[in-house]
């Protein structure tokens, strides 16, 4: 399994996961995002204004026919084998999935560490570590 750590220090999470979403669904998979009720009110609400060309089918509710389903808990209700910790929070249940995205900002970073840590030592998990560069970038780290 994978695990992409994203260091968000230029953009706001709200501004990287839209991305994300849009390359899930173009490979025919589906996404479960994981935060607090709070902040899954706000990326519902960005998710829809993301772009007027655009759309990125999400929902809370209904939760096995959405292709990116919010939710706080860990558990892949819609069968998505991707999940995205949204809150800086690390969820253990994440190494069930076939990948992770852990997006985590400077306020995490010590927690994001001890994880990295602690995930180097599992054969089975490829963690891979991600941050902007100059022009916005994200490129990956060492």
């Amino acid at each position: 399994m994978i695990v992409d750590f994203y260091h968000l220090t230029a953009s706001p999470l709200e501004r990287v996961l839209p991305s994300i979403c849009e390359k899930i669904l173009a490979s025919g998979e589906r996404l479960l995002v994981v935060a607090e009720a709070g902040q899954l009110a706000r990326l519902d609400e960005q998710l829809w204004r993301i772009s007027r060309d655009s759309f990125l089918p999400h929902g809370r509710e209904r939760a096995e026919s959405q292709p990116i389903l919010l939710s706080e808990r860990p558990e892949a209700a819609n069968g998505a084998a991707n999940v995205a910790l949204a809150d800086g929070e690390w969820r253990e249940q994440a190494l069930g999935f076939s990948r992770a995205f852990y997006f985590f900002g400077n306020d995490r970073r010590d927690a994001a560490r001890d994880v990295w840590r602690d995930l180097k030592g599992m054969a089975e998990v490829e963690s891979r570590y991600w941050k902007q560069d100059e022009s916005g970038r994200w490129v990956q780290g060492p």
